[in-house]
């Protein structure tokens, strides 16, 4: 089972991978052992009474995944895909321990990294729960700050759970 790392991780364990990308000019990070593939865009069959960042569903070898545009999840300005936008394949694991397969649309992939303790600090506090929630740690780079994502919880697996089902 693919586990997320904490900020402990960085203090206790030793260098993390994270796999970087570009969304509306800021880099942010994803722990490695959470990509299960990256693809190019393809048709998304969109679903009535989804969230709006819930752009629908893709058949990827015989499976059918949500797909989720992380710059409407995030309340970023929305642009025309170009020919670097893609699709990261995530293996997320719900508050039952279970593992779903989700798309994220993204900019476009940066690069793979590796992170030492000493080269991630905690989130500031914003005087806001989300970022806690959503901020895994923030990368001291040669070329800026990365953040990084607990994906887990970027991921609404209720609101995802409903996806494809009729409404009640």
């Amino acid at each position: 089972m693919a586990q997320t790392a904490t900020q402990n991780d960085f203090v206790s364990g030793g260098p993390q991978k994270f796999l970087t990308f570009s969304l509306a000019n800021e880099e942010y990070g994803i722990n490695i052992m959470k990509i299960k593939e990256i693809i190019g865009m393809m048709p998304v069959t969109v679903l009535p009474q989804t969230p709006e960042y819930v752009k629908g569903v893709i058949n990827l070898r015989d499976k059918v995944i949500p797909i989720i545009d992380l710059r409407c999840k995030f309340n970023l300005e929305q642009v025309e895909p170009t020919e670097r936008t893609c699709i990261i394949v995530i293996e997320s694991e719900t508050d039952e321990h279970t593992q779903t397969l989700v798309g994220l649309i993204i900019d476009g992939v940066s690069e793979v990294i590796n992170l030492k303790g000493d080269e991630v600090e905690p989130a500031p506090n914003m005087q806001t729960d989300l970022h806690e929630q959503l901020i895994l740690g923030l990368a001291k780079c040669e070329n800026g700050v990365k953040i990084l994502l607990d994906i887990d919880k970027v991921i609404n697996h209720d609101e995802l759970a409903s996806v494809g089902k009729e409404p009640s």
